[in-house]
């Protein structure tokens, strides 16, 4: 049940209007729309005003903070199925009777859905108590007490005729024909990468139905561990998540045995009794398949459940049908949680982290650099890594190195998983801002700049240091875990993957560069700017032959730019001399 991704931008006279001419000028505050804004206390803005992000003094809260906030959040918040045709006005109405209601809203997954904030939890007790175990005729029904609800009508034939007028909140990320409509009527590259970013972010109340969906499977291993959590990690919450992102999950028995204060008396101290078992993977095993099978025979809403349990991490995954996520659902992944928190804290330092890592993560898409299949193309996460790495070389740097974030660290923040040294200051409000305040712009074409004039051959991609170190083995791409430092993140990656991507980075940076020194500017309506960029390239082009496939960076650009010309109504038939092959090709 995962939702669509952004695919590939079709090459359609889509723009309105024509651009005005792009010239790199200050720096562009992003807006702070959605989740993230609430998260780290920034004030909204208009696109286009104001400074970086850097320098906003706003107390930024700590990414535990923000974990236990909306987790709490999520256990007095109940999901109801609802008919299409029914009063808001009555049902909200109906449901206050348990308790003050905060906050709710729709949405559309394979039927009409509410999600219903209580303001006590105990209002959900009181909901529970007064709702009906279903009768199903020749089925039998499973009396699983959750908090998934379905809401019927004893009077269907006395509600309102008409549909109701309910505003949806959106779930998914918007086509590829909007996302490109809304890219070419900004008014420059700074401003596209804003509005993609606006785009595909994940929305507040998408953001509490993760939470929520979290929640609810909660509930469900609570049976085997009553004092569990399960907490969302990954794009869910590093704040670099788009809309249809998948929904990984961590299963969090460790904080059982914290919360229990012992008692003694004398010389007497009671222990649980516990079935031994040879290693923690196989017990991780063990408890990751009984839980699978609880969500698989009483889960409602969870369907497709897979046990994968002998991979490098076992997990069970499975689609959740009321929120339209695909879950991934893990034990003793703790490490993984802190990476989440890691890239939460470098997306909330400066205001331009997270629009480069969205435009990065959307072209690599766009052009098949990236896929939801594994194999041996570059990961997210890797992008992720390099966009990291990239504004740690920049001048002044713009994000500060691990091993500077583990500097400023206090004894509270020390953190030890597996032997492995995960370290680094959480309070965001300790760490200095960059003086750095380059356009996004200008940082979007020196990062295509920068990765196709790489030595990948011989370097390795470090955010620990921050610096090129030399390749410890024989990938093609290697980019060092931040925490398992003796784990190469991009070890999949293939040697033709990586040319392909070195490739289209020196082609991007060309096109970017004769946009910002007053190039053949597109025609009306003709796709510009990042627009451009996503447009496929004639490398991806299906109708070519292998041999045309393999045509170098340089030949690939030069009909790009043939194509731009043949567009523009007011182009010279020959070239005035003055623009010539950049180097990078």
């Amino acid at each position: 049940m995962a939702a669509r991704s952004v695919g590939l931008l079709a090459r359609s006279p889509l723009c309105a209007q024509s651009r005005t001419p792009v010239r790199l000028a200050a720096v562009r505050l992003l807006s702070g729309a959605g989740p993230v804004a609430a998260d780290i206390g920034r004030e909204e803005q208009l696109p286009g005003g104001g400074e970086t992000g850097s320098e906003d003094k706003t107390p930024k809260k700590r990414f535990s903070e923000v974990q236990e906030e909306r987790r709490e959040q999520a256990q007095r918040t109940v999901l109801i199925h609802c008919p299409h045709k029914f009063s808001e006005k009555k049902f909200l109405k109906y449901l206050s009777q348990h308790g003050p209601i905060n906050n709710h809203f729709f949405y559309e997954s394979l039927g009409l859905y509410a999600v219903v904030e209580f303001a006590q939890k105990e209002s959900v007790g009181s909901l529970q108590s007064g709702t009906l175990t279903p009768r199903l005729g020749a089925e039998a029904a499973i009396p699983f007490r959750s908090r998934f609800l379905s809401l019927k009508l004893k009077n269907a034939g006395g509600q309102p005729s008409e549909p109701p007028s309910v505003r949806a909140s959106q779930q998914l990320p918007p086509s590829s024909q909007r996302l490109l409509e809304r890219l070419c009527r900004a008014e420059s590259v700074g401003d596209q990468l804003d509005t993609l970013l606006k785009e595909l972010q994940l929305t507040e109340e998408n953001v509490r139905l993760r939470y929520l969906t979290c929640s609810l499977i909660e509930d469900v291993a609570a049976a085997y561990f009553p004092d569990c959590t399960v907490r969302p990690f990954g794009s869910s919450v590093n704040t670099f998540g788009k809309l249809g992102c998948d929904l990984d999950m961590f299963l969090d028995l460790d904080e059982i045995g914290k919360r229990s204060t012992p008692k003694t008396v004398g010389n007497f101290l009671l222990e649980f009794q516990v079935k031994n078992v040879p290693s923690e993977r196989i017990a991780t095993q063990k408890i990751l398949s009984v839980i699978g099978e609880c969500l698989d025979h009483f889960g409602p809403g969870c369907v497709g459940v897979q046990k994968i349990l002998n991979a490098r991490c076992p997990l069970v995954r499975f689609s959740h049908q009321a929120s339209g996520f695909q879950c991934d659902l893990t034990t003793n992944n703790r490490i993984a949680l802190k990476s989440s928190e890691l890239l939460y804290l470098y997306g909330a330092l400066d205001s331009r982290v997270r629009a480069l890592v969205f435009s990065v993560r959307c072209w690599a898409r766009a052009h098949s650099l990236t896929s939801s299949i594994p194999g041996a193309w570059i990961t997210n996460f890797s992008l992720t890594m390099m966009v990291i790495f990239f504004l740690q070389r920049r001048s002044p740097p713009i994000l500060p190195t691990l091993e500077s974030l583990k500097a400023l660290a206090s004894a509270e923040d020390k953190c030890v998983i597996e032997g492995n040294n995960c370290t680094f200051v959480r309070d965001l409000n300790k760490i200095q801002p960059s003086r750095n305040t380059e356009p996004l712009e200008l940082l979007l074409k020196e990062f295509f700049e920068y990765f196709g004039n790489f030595a990948f051959n011989k370097n390795s991609i470090n955010i620990r240091q921050g610096r090129e170190q030399n390749k410890p083995d024989s990938s093609p791409l290697h980019i060092q875990n931040p925490f398992e430092t003796s784990l190469n993140i991009s070890r999949n990656v293939s040697q033709s993957q990586l040319q392909k991507f070195v490739d289209l980075a020196r082609e991007s940076a060309w096109l970017l560069q004769q946009d910002g020194e007053g190039g053949p500017a597109p025609a009306p309506r003709q796709p510009w700017g990042l627009a451009a960029l996503l447009l496929p390239s004639v490398r991806d082009s299906r109708s070519l032959s292998k041999k045309q496939n393999r045509r170098p960076a340089s030949e690939r650009i030069k009909s790009l730019l043939e194509s731009i010309k043949e567009h523009s109504p007011d182009s010279p038939t020959a070239t005035d001399g003055k623009r010539t092959m950049s180097t990078h090709t």
